[in-house]
């Protein structure tokens, strides 16, 4: 097919153009406004799951549709176990990775401190949820405490 007789080139005027393009992206910049990779942002496309336009050799992705995905998008915090929000924070249940940021340390420790039973967790599906007065105990009696001298001293 020859250039001019492509159809999405022609949708827009030269002065549409133009005047659109601060509103449109390219897969580098979208990729750098979702935080994630370029090939994040092609699977998107080929999935039907973000709209976009091939000019000639460059994909180029409307700010609009970019939003749109965005909100769209799959998030952790939206699944569900049973019908119920999993990590429904009104009602005080966490995920891992929410505590961790809450409390400032590694996902990892809260891991870890879970498995040996200082922390107390539940499984709901494949995932860990975390009660906020778990979390509450667990913050005044391990993460509060100054370590003894003999702890110190192994540091």
């Amino acid at each position: 097919m020859d250039r001019d007789e492509n159809p999405r080139r022609s949708e827009l005027s030269d002065s549409d153009q133009s005047s659109g393009d601060e509103r449109v992206v390219s897969i580098t910049e979208a990729a750098r406004i979702n935080n994630v990779t370029r090939q994040a942002i092609y699977v998107a496309i080929k999935q039907k799951k973000l709209r976009a336009r091939k000019d000639s050799t460059r994909w180029t992705i409307h700010l609009d549709d970019l939003e749109e995905y965005r909100k769209q998008k799959y998030s952790r915090l939206k699944s569900t176990f049973n019908g119920e929000l999993l990590f429904d924070n009104k009602k005080g249940y966490f995920s891992v990775n929410q505590v961790a940021k809450m409390l400032g340390v590694p996902a990892q420790k809260i891991y870890y401190a879970t498995r040996i039973g200082v922390l107390q967790a539940h499984r709901k599906g494949a995932a860990w949820v975390i009660n906020v007065e778990d979390i509450k105990q667990y913050q005044a009696k391990y993460l509060s405490r100054q370590p003894s001298e003999d702890e110190a001293v192994e540091m």
